[in-house]
């Protein structure tokens, strides 16, 4: 029983459940419907709002662009306007133009008929003017042809004759012209060939521009005290002997204090000797072993300094392909002096000025250069051969196979030789720039001296002079001759035999140049 009441109501609670569940779905599905025609209703308020917006906007947007295209109709109508009134006013520039040319090919039109005009009348005028002068052309060979006649009835000769008379005179007319022309010519050519040699000197040696080279080279050596001078004579001599018997050269110890003189006629000895004298000097130990120990070691490194001052020289001329040989003499140079110019730089300087020489004047620049360095090369090894150094570094250069020009330069740049290459000429032009050059050698005061008094006095002693003066260092000889007794030639034959005098009796670098001067005075008095 009890179950049964139990089960009844749990079946009235799951009917009531399930009622309430339906009733909740109903109520649930009216919910929706109501909120779905709400939100229906609002969706077309909503729609119709916009179509109405769109309306306007669509409205709004159709009159923009209807003002827009008008404003761009009015706009092209603007530019076309412009551009026909660029096109008019174009076309009216070119009609002006053509008006112009018109006109101008009017004018010429004018102008050529004005100057068919004058030509016709021209010509007219030049045919009376031919036909007047055959005329006269005629009448002439007449007259000539009458006097002609008259002149052989008056004089007897014949046409050949006359002929020959004639062209005799002519000839010698023609002969005494010919030759002032041709002086006149020669005159002018020598002036323009001296300019242009001088000009081209004075360039080279401007561009070349290089410091004087006066250097001098001594044999005296310091010593610190007197108390050396025994150490280096040793016992009994030995140690001066041993010096000497390895350097070659001679050691002359006097009175003079603190100083060793050092004397060869080879520089390159006299250096050996100089430079080991001032290491055994500061070693102290001083004898013949140690004398012959330090005498080789300086020989290696003057003779590798020899080498170094070779290359050194080739490089900075741009001289390349040397035999070693030509470098180690190239070398020996730098210890070489001429009227205490430094022969080395010397070679160098004149390498350059050959050079540039060579390149103005159209020939090769490099070989130029090449026959400069070598052309003093027989002084490394004059003291060692007989003969002048042209013929020993001629000799040298041919054996080491140096080409023709260069052996002829070192030959011929004292001339010496017929010239027979352009070269040696430019090598020596280049020799007397570089020795005679203010400043590049220099002598001692009183040979200086005595060398101007030789030039005045060899001067004064010719006849005819009254006074002479030695002027440029030497370089040049101001005569003063008398007027009354010489006249123009003379005084030219003066110039010549001072000049002739100077070469066969002095010894001189480069050249003296002898002016003879020559014044007549006139004086009258007012009064």
């Amino acid at each position: 029983m009890t179950a049964g009441i139990l089960l009844a109501a749990e079946t009235q609670t799951v009917i009531f459940v399930a009622i309430s569940t339906i009733a909740g779905a109903a109520l649930s599905f009216v919910a929706v419907k109501m909120l779905d025609r709400l939100r229906r209703r609002d969706a077309e308020t909503d729609a119709r709002a916009i179509i109405e917006r769109a309306q306007i906007d669509s409205a709004t947007l159709v009159k923009e662009a209807q003002l827009k295209i008008k404003e761009e109709g009015i706009q092209q109508k603007a530019d076309m306007d412009r551009e026909m009134n660029k096109l008019r006013d174009q076309l009216r520039d070119r009609e002006r133009s053509l008006d112009k040319r018109q006109e101008a090919v009017e004018q010429q039109a004018e102008h050529l008929r004005k100057q068919e005009r004058i030509v016709e009348s021209t010509q007219r005028r030049l045919t009376e003017k031919i036909s007047e002068a055959d005329k006269r052309g005629a009448e002439l060979q007449d007259t000539l042809a009458r006097q002609r006649q008259t002149l052989h009835d008056l004089s007897s000769l014949s046409r050949e004759e006359a002929t020959s008379r004639l062209l005799g005179m002519l000839e010698k007319e023609l002969q005494h012209e010919t030759g002032a022309l041709i002086l006149r010519h020669q005159r002018k050519i020598e002036e323009t060939c001296r300019q242009q040699a001088r000009d081209l000197l004075i360039t080279t040696v401007q561009r070349y521009a290089a410091a004087h080279t006066a250097e001098s080279t001594t044999s005296s050596v310091d010593i610190p005290n007197d108390e050396m001078k025994g150490r280096i004579i040793g016992r009994e001599g030995r140690n001066i002997r041993a010096f000497e018997k390895e350097t070659g050269v001679d050691v002359i110890i006097d009175d003079t204090p603190g100083v060793v003189i050092v004397s060869a006629f080879d520089p390159v000895r006299r250096e050996i000797a100089r430079q080991s004298l001032i290491k055994l000097i500061t070693d102290g130990r001083i004898h013949p072993s140690r004398i012959e120990e330090v005498v080789a070691e300086t020989r290696n490194e003057i003779e590798q300094y020899i080498q170094k001052q070779g290359e050194e020289a080739a490089h900075e001329t741009d001289v390349h392909g040397l035999h070693p040989r030509v470098i180690n003499l190239l070398g020996r140079l730098c210890f070489r002096t001429s009227y205490s110019q430094n022969v080395l730089r010397h070679s160098i300087e004149v390498a350059f000025i050959t050079g540039m020489l060579a390149e103005m004047v159209g020939l090769d620049g490099a070989l130029g250069r090449r026959c400069g360095l070598l052309h003093d090369i027989g002084k490394a090894a004059d003291h060692d051969l007989e003969g002048g150094h042209p013929k020993i570094g001629a000799d040298l250069l041919k054996r080491h196979g140096e080409g023709a020009e260069v052996v002829h330069a070192a030959m011929g740049h004292h001339d010496e030789i017929v010239i027979e290459h352009p070269y040696t000429v430019l090598v020596a032009t280049a020799d007397a720039c570089s020795a005679s050059r203010p400043g590049a050698r220099r002598e001692t005061l009183e040979r200086y001296i005595k060398r101007m008094e030789e030039l005045e006095s060899i001067a004064t002693a010719f006849a005819g002079v009254e006074q002479a003066f030695a002027i440029q260092a030497g370089r040049e000889l101001r005569v003063i001759a008398n007027a009354r007794h010489t006249d123009d030639e003379s005084a030219a034959k003066i110039s010549r035999d001072i000049a002739k005098a100077f070469e066969e009796r002095l010894t001189y670098p480069g050249e003296i140049k002898v002016t003879v001067v020559r014044e007549s005075r006139f004086t009258e008095i007012a009064r």
